[in-house]
């Protein structure tokens, strides 16, 4: 017979005085509670309220808790509401102890720390509901076992950013999952995380709340988030999505939560105030990247495609931009509507967000407290395929590495991969690349979480660290790579063992290398140049392993361009260009060793980046912040441009695809463009959302010849790759790992000539004192790194001009 709820209190007063302390009374009151429901035949549940939990009442609640299994008690709910006192140690022996029973935990309360979070996610809770807040981890890792839970919440989380690739597999019967105001935004790793739940019907990353003009703001007049307030909204908003709206959403399948949500917006009405809520602050020493100064964009048109929206408010900031503000962002103050998404979490943000979800989680019935109907599954499925790309090369289904290569030793034609419709999956086998991009497509269909690391140099006499600012692959050694430093130093590695070939120093004043050009035809040949104009030409295999007093000898000096901020060589390796903060561009001799001429005034603004053709040995182009591109011919004398193509904003950088048909041109803030390099007639606008920024300088190159593009900001941590024919979404690489520390931005990358789907970025953090790092990235190998580095913090934009 079980142990009657009477006889347990008996048991914990009993206990009490064994141990020599006083019954607590608010655990005393919980048991008369649980009475009461077991007389009234209600499910007889025990709550416990950590809060109210001292050390000292630990035994003889443990005593009761360890013989919860045998007794009338169906439930146990374990909450924590503000900060306790009680020792983290105890509450996890607490939840262990109740085994079973134990049905709910809810910690609010961060003040456990590290160590009790990591031992719940590496043992695991048999509870079926786990609200969990917290600031100390970044990446989600639960391996222990969470057979029962059915509900995980793990809202306003300030530091979560991504996800372990196995971190969901030891929860199968997982349903709801919540992760509002969390600082998730890779939509890929994401999905690829979520897509390890087969039990998963009800997400969210934001909910859309249910007001109206007499309710209280979210946001005070501070502009700063209420966190109380927060949580109770979200505890008034459940997982099953009916209280949002109408009940007609759920039971008619002709009426649609859309309609429902825009016929309650009045645009006109809408007044927005100039104190945007912030995501919550985090103190922590795992914080890493803190989204408020993001100018997120939430896209009517991206929710309800299909929809003219016209956002009506636009105002100029301090800095003499123009922000556009307007309606269905999560955190915006004083606006009078009857439904309004609220915690959004950075991924709400990217475009194409709901299709791409719902597109991705076949199983999902609910997102952000939305019904996902069948005509919703339908249209995600047609903009999944018009904006992204499932795998490389616009393979539809993964394929295994073996069965390719099978194939290949057969000489088969093509695969023949049936779809459920019976039609081939993948385009035929006539292209000589055609199995390299079925490897490619089949190993990176496996690695999400691609393989990145920083380049790490030997070999070097000077025990001290370098701060690369600008580098470059060699055109014809797959193993070098020559970079140049902020102090002027130009260092030629290895890149693949990591060991220093030839090491250039900075002699005279200091400055920073911004130009860096390999000779084609002379492979061990050079040209650096600096922003203090100066101009060199090496030859890695003269230069001394030990600098001494003739060193500057074994260099050629041409005559100095101020302020530079590129180099080219053209592809004979007879001229070179030079251009910088200026409207002109100075043409040089390299085997005379002089400039031949400067051609002035060729734009309005100043001159970023200049490029020759690969080619073509008298075809160059240049980007002008400007907001031009021109290309120009050295055989019709420079003065009148071939072509002039326009962008909205300053064009940062500009290069020519390696077969020379195009050039791809990125200007401030995600504008990349690819142009016919014929005539200069626009081909694909590569469809990446701006942030609003002016300082956000984009740079764009190739990858895998002239198949993909790779796109990275200074404002941000993410390195995009899209399809160069069609302009989908292949994937986004966010910038972090163990040995990273945190996210960075992006200030300069390159595709790997050799090696499909590899690339290198040069990274730099905020942190004073942080030197940037050149991370290697390779798409078809899977990320080793399971831990963070706490140390660093967030980045910061750079103001840097060049390449």
């Amino acid at each position: 017979m079980a142990v009657t709820v009477k006889t347990l209190k008996d048991r914990y007063i009993a206990s009490c005085r064994s141990h020599d302390v006083l019954p607590n009374l608010a655990i005393l009151a919980n048991f008369f509670k649980a009475e009461a429901k077991k007389s009234l035949q209600e499910l007889c549940s025990l709550e416990i309220l950590i809060d109210d939990l001292k050390d000292i009442d630990f035994a003889p609640l443990l005593d009761v808790c360890m013989n919860l299994d045998t007794s009338e008690i169906e439930a146990v709910d374990l909450r924590s509401e503000s900060t306790c006192a009680l020792n983290g140690e105890y509450a996890l022996s607490l939840m262990h102890a109740i085994n079973q029973k134990l049905r709910v935990v809810d910690l609010q309360d961060l003040s456990f720390g590290k160590d009790f979070l990591w031992e719940i996610s590496q043992r695991g809770l048999t509870c079926q509901v786990l609200t969990l807040r917290s600031s100390h981890f970044r990446k989600l890792n639960l391996m222990g076992k969470f057979m029962q839970m059915h509900t995980l919440d793990l809202d306003f989380s300030s530091s979560l950013t991504n996800f372990q690739e196995d971190c969901f597999n030891c929860m199968p019967n997982l349903m709801r999952l919540s992760m509002c105001e969390t600082r998730i935004t890779n939509l890929w790793t994401t999905v690829a995380a979520l897509s390890k739940l087969p039990s998963l019907v009800e997400l969210r990353f934001q909910y859309w709340q249910c007001c109206n003009d007499a309710e209280t703001s979210l946001i005070s007049s501070s502009g700063k988030s209420d966190s109380t307030v927060g949580f109770g909204l979200l505890n008034r908003v459940p997982f099953t999505g009916e209280s949002f709206t109408d009940s007609r959403v759920l039971t008619d399948p002709d009426f649609s939560a859309e309609d429902e949500l825009l016929n309650s917006y009045s645009l006109d009405d809408i007044v927005i105030s100039h104190d945007v809520q912030s995501m919550v602050e985090d103190s922590s020493d795992d914080s890493e990247v803190d989204f408020t100064s993001h100018h997120h964009r939430f896209w009517l048109s991206d929710l309800f495609p299909g929809r003219n929206f016209q956002v009506p408010l636009q105002h100029e900031n301090e800095d003499g931009e123009d922000s556009l503000q307007g309606a269905f962002t999560g955190q915006i103050a004083d606006v009078s509507m009857k439904y309004m998404s609220c915690h959004a979490s950075p991924i709400c943000y990217e475009k194409h967000y709901r299709e791409f979800m719902t597109a991705s989680l076949s199983n999902l019935k609910v997102l952000d407290n939305l019904p996902i109907r069948n005509s919703d599954k339908e249209r995600a499925t047609e903009i999944y395929s018009q904006y992204f790309e499932y795998l490389p090369y616009g393979w539809k289904q993964k394929e295994s590495v073996v069965s390719i290569l099978q194939k290949r030793e057969i000489k088969s034609s093509h695969i023949k991969v049936q779809t459920s419709k019976c039609r081939p999956s993948y385009p035929s086998g006539k292209s000589k690349y055609f199995y390299t991009r079925s490897l490619s497509a089949a190993k990176m269909g496996s690695s999400i979480w691609p393989f990145l690391h920083p380049l790490s140099l030997s070999g070097c006499e000077l025990d001290r660290g370098f701060r690369p600012r600008q580098f470059e692959y060699h055109p014809s050694d797959s193993s070098l790579m020559v970079f140049g430093t902020l102090d002027g130093e130009v260092i030629v590695i290895n890149h693949e063992n990591g060991h220093i070939g030839s090491y250039i120093p900075s002699l005279g004043a200091m400055n920073s290398v911004l130009g860096l050009c390999w000779l084609k035809q002379y492979p061990s040949k050079l040209i650096a140049g600096s922003d203090n104009g100066s101009l060199k030409l090496y030859d890695i295999r003269h230069i001394p392993r030990k600098i001494t007093a003739s060193w500057n000898s074994s260099c050629v000096n041409f005559d100095e361009f101020d302020q530079l901020t590129s180099v080219h060589v053209n592809s004979t390796d007879e001229l070179f260009l030079a251009s910088g903060y200026s409207r002109n561009v100075a043409l040089y001799d390299i085997n005379s060793g002089k400039r031949l001429q400067v051609f002035t005034d060729m734009h309005r603004g100043h001159i970023n980046v200049v490029k020759f053709a690969n080619h073509s040995p008298t075809i160059f182009a240049t980007s002008s912040f400007d907001q031009d591109v021109k290309m120009w011919d050295l055989r019709q004398k420079p003065i009148y441009p071939c072509f002039t193509a326009s962008s909205s904003r300053g064009n940062v950088m500009v290069c020519f695809s390696p077969d020379d048909r195009y050039l791809l041109a990125s200007a401030v803030d995600n504008e990349v463009r690819q142009l016919s390099a014929v005539d200069g007639r626009l081909h694909l606008i590569f469809d990446i959302a701006p942030t609003g920024s002016s300082q956000n300088y984009t740079r764009s190159y190739y990858m895998n010849g002239r198949d993909y593009i790779i796109s990275g900001s200074c404002d941000e941590h993410v390195v995009r790759i899209c399809c160069a024919q069609t302009g989908r979404r292949l994937r986004d690489i966010s910038l972090e790992g163990r040995s990273l520390g945190s996210s960075m931005f992006v200030q300069s990358l390159r595709g790997d000539p050799f090696r499909d789907f590899n690339m290198s970025v040069l990274a730099a953090y905020m942190r004073p004192g942080s030197k940037s790092e050149i991370v290697k990235i390779n798409l078809l190998a899977s990320s080793g790194y399971a831990n963070d580095d706490p140390d660093e913090k967030r980045p910061c934009p750079s103001l840097c001009m060049g390449a």
